[in-house]
């Protein structure tokens, strides 16, 4: 079933000699996070979202963040963007400390957050002309990149004239419009219904493959973790901790146009996950001792 004012067309797969592919500009950075601890509160009372959390993430990785709700996924990834800073530790793009957000990081929120007294490609448009892009240049970047997503056809419209789907397509474009080496994505997908978040699902691959951008995608969807990342960092519930780092090696990975859901490595990779996330559920970590080590990629899980 189509969404109200969603079209029914696929973004092509984009090939050697494709424009889209043109896209691509700033290039992937490293992200580090070094012994990362981050308190919610004040001096008297406070609660810890985040417990003793290393992770490098390299350059043009696709990241997936899964755990229960409350564990620190989207904590980590403000910490990340720049929001605020951690209580202990650091968080490193390039070996520079991150402390404010920076046009060299995207953002995609949960929801859409498009601005709905402007069209589509006004949308799009207003990150590089805030940031003095010239106006002659403008509707060419926006074209691109409403190509890219799929979204050509309705760059007049305003958002609320648009589905869901196609508001989180406006949102995406709009994060890359600004050419940031690193897109953070907060469940962009979760309100969405399940043909649509299937049809973003692969076109969001599409576009990570077009543009080779650093990803870190937090969902508490295993199915969505395994199929989108390129590594899958699982964490426990509260406080976060990194518990397992799988890397995602499937034959859909070299972008062979397979449908990974359908293939046995998929479907064991996925239960593997579930099955360590279900573990940590059960089990009863003290929230003030030190976090055990996260398994080594590639570990047996069972």
């Amino acid at each position: 079933m189509i969404g109200v004012g969603e079209r029914p067309k696929r973004m092509k797969q984009p090939q050697e000699s494709d424009p889209a592919v043109a896209v691509q500009g700033s290039s992937p950075e490293r992200i580090e996070l070094r012994g990362v601890t981050h308190l919610f509160g004040n001096k008297k009372r406070s609660a810890p979202a985040l417990v003793g959390v290393d992770l490098t993430i390299e350059p043009g990785e696709f990241v997936c963040l899964v755990g229960p709700s409350g564990c620190g996924k989207t904590t980590l990834l403000k910490l990340i963007a720049g929001y605020f800073e951690p209580t202990l530790g650091e968080v490193l793009v390039n070996d520079v400390r991150v402390k404010n957000p920076g046009a060299d990081r995207g953002m995609v929120f949960q929801q859409p957050t498009l601005f709905p007294w402007l069209t589509v490609r006004g949308n799009v448009e207003i990150g590089p002309r805030m940031g003095g892009l010239a106006r002659s240049k403008l509707k060419a970047l926006s074209n691109r990149y409403l190509e890219l997503v799929g979204l050509a056809d309705v760059a007049d419209q305003r958002p609320y004239e648009l589905s869901g789907g196609m508001q989180q397509r406006c949102a995406i474009a709009r994060a890359l419009a600004n050419d940031p080496a690193i897109v953070l994505m907060d469940e962009p997908f979760g309100a969405l219904d399940a043909l649509t978040r299937e049809r973003l699902q692969q076109e969001l691959k599409e576009i990570w493959r077009a543009t080779g951008k650093s990803i870190v995608f937090v969902t508490h969807s295993v199915e969505e973790a395994v199929f989108l990342g390129s590594r899958v960092v699982v964490m426990s519930p509260s406080p976060g901790r990194i518990v397992c780092d799988e890397p995602v090696r499937l034959p859909s990975m070299n972008g062979s146009g397979q449908d990974a859901r359908l293939l046995p490595e998929f479907t064991a990779l996925r239960a593997r996950i579930s099955l360590m996330i279900g573990r940590e559920k059960t089990s009863s970590p003290s929230s003030n001792s030190a976090p055990d080590a996260p398994r080594k990629q590639g570990a047996d899980q069972t």
